[in-house]
């Protein structure tokens, strides 16, 4: 194959790749907005390179015919998680989905990997609507946590540098690294009501802090009225320097009413 062909082929997963990220994304951007936790912290993708895909071929004996068809990872999309409960959240929210269907399930975090590897792999067709058509790819999803990420990472860097053999002695240090990121995600688990509570509150509060400056620009606009903006502003740091949630809330609702006063809710 040609090239250029290889790059027309690859234009269908690099549009699906853009697409899968931004749809995850957007599911962050929609919690963080309505102050909720989002199940989701990262999303990241990409789209196997020609080397990587003709290596994969040839070590599964791979015919160039059958590349799309037997080689399920060419578009990639890594989800991460902070807690391992928020997994089995992120899974269901695929399986809900109609613009995906799964292909498989793998649970390498129920059953992880001799070599500590943990993660949860599923295996999605999505249709992508090219200038040439509508065309259905695979694409491979990997979920997993911060720690297991970390550890994969590292893992996947000294398999490249060992052309996949690492050295016993590595592969022990690895196996007790991942006993460690395992441990990491148990404890993190533990108080991740806490953390949740605490994440929650900070998102909150910086959603009400974001109303209010927005607040203040639209009444500056509406009024030109500088000393009653100076009054505003300098009442808002007092209450801000406090970090009073209760304050805030009320400071808000009276930007609201002087908003609506000067008829500026709508700028």
């Amino acid at each position: 194959m040609e090239i250029q062909m290889w790059r027309e082929v690859l234009i269908p997963y690099q549009q699906a790749v853009s697409e899968l990220e931004l749809k995850f994304e957007s599911i962050i951007i929609e919690n963080r907005k309505l102050g909720k936790y989002s199940p989701i912290e990262l999303v990241d993708g990409r789209v196997k390179r020609i080397s990587s895909i003709l290596e994969k071929a040839k070590k599964k004996q791979i015919p160039l015919s059958r590349i799309e068809e037997d080689i399920e990872d060419i578009a990639g999309i890594r989800i991460i998680c902070q807690f391992v409960e928020d997994i089995n959240t992120v899974v269901e929210l695929i399986r809900s989905r109609s613009d995906m269907t799964i292909k498989f399930e793998k649970d390498y975090v129920s059953n992880k990997k001799d070599s500590g590897y943990q993660s949860y792999h599923m295996i999605v067709y999505y249709t992508v609507h090219t200038a040439l058509g509508p065309k259905r790819v695979q694409a491979e999803i990997q979920i997993r946590t911060l720690a297991m990420n970390f550890w994969a990472t590292i893992e996947h860097s000294l398999k490249y540098k060992y052309k996949h053999n690492i050295p016993t002695e590595i592969q022990n240090r690895l196996i007790k690294a991942a006993l460690a990121a395992h441990n990491l995600d148990q404890e993190m688990s533990k108080i991740r009501s806490e953390i949740m509570d605490a994440q929650d509150n900070f998102q909150f509060k910086s959603s009400i802090i974001a109303d209010i400056l927005n607040s203040i620009q639209n009444i500056r606009i509406a009024s030109n009225n500088e000393l009653e903006i100076a009054q505003i502003q300098e009442e808002f740091y007092k209450i801000w320097e406090t970090g009073n949630l209760d304050k805030l809330l009320s400071f808000s609702k009276q930007l609201d009413i002087i908003a609506e006063r000067y008829k500026a809710q709508s700028l």
